[in-house]
């Protein structure tokens, strides 16, 4: 705990001495994801004409918002936070996770965003359960919002599941 406390007071050390040269280094990102599972339904109940069941169903809502660094829109630093609630598990966390980032260009405003995460997860209403958070995002980027495709892990026990994990689409709206 001591080290992930001192790791966020120097982070925000170094911001405010960045400030001091009166530059723009600085980026705020939101983002807005819906977690998807399979449906254990698809296949097993007989098909009535124009009966059509899905193959993924949504599993939860997650929103989180991001303060960091940035060289040139091209890299990204920062430190996240934010809920997901996931619907089957009965579950909402909070993630607190430093974030990386690249966005190197594929076109004239469109960029490809790759980014991961490694943190620290903490349930609400479940005592003391936490565990480590990591999360890997693919994207497109233009105009500075973000189609996303997000892999994240909640590194903690509950019901018969080791970890919890979900794959979520969204969007984000980052600004330099």
């Amino acid at each position: 705990m001591k080290y992930c406390l001192l790791a966020v007071v120097t982070f925000f050390c170094f911001n405010l001495t960045l400030y001091a040269q009166d530059r723009k280094f600085n980026y705020v990102q939101f983002d807005v994801g819906i977690s998807i599972t399979g449906n254990p339904d698809y296949g097993d109940s007989p098909k009535y004409e124009g009966d059509k069941q899905p193959f993924l169903l949504p599993d939860g809502l997650g929103s989180k918002l991001g303060y960091g660094l940035q060289y040139k829109q091209w890299a990204t630093l920062g430190l996240h936070s934010g809920l997901d609630w996931k619907w089957n598990e009965k579950l909402v966390a909070v993630p607190v996770y430093l974030n990386f980032g690249l966005r190197p260009k594929i076109g004239e405003e469109t960029r490809i965003t790759m980014e991961v995460g490694y943190g620290k997860s903490f349930a609400l209403g479940r005592g003391n359960l936490s565990g480590t958070y990591k999360k890997a995002r693919l994207g497109l980027t233009g105009d500075e919002k973000t189609l996303f495709i997000e892999i994240a892990d909640f590194d903690f026990p509950l019901y018969e599941y080791n970890s919890i994990g979900c794959i979520s689409f969204g969007i984000s709206v980052i600004t330099f």
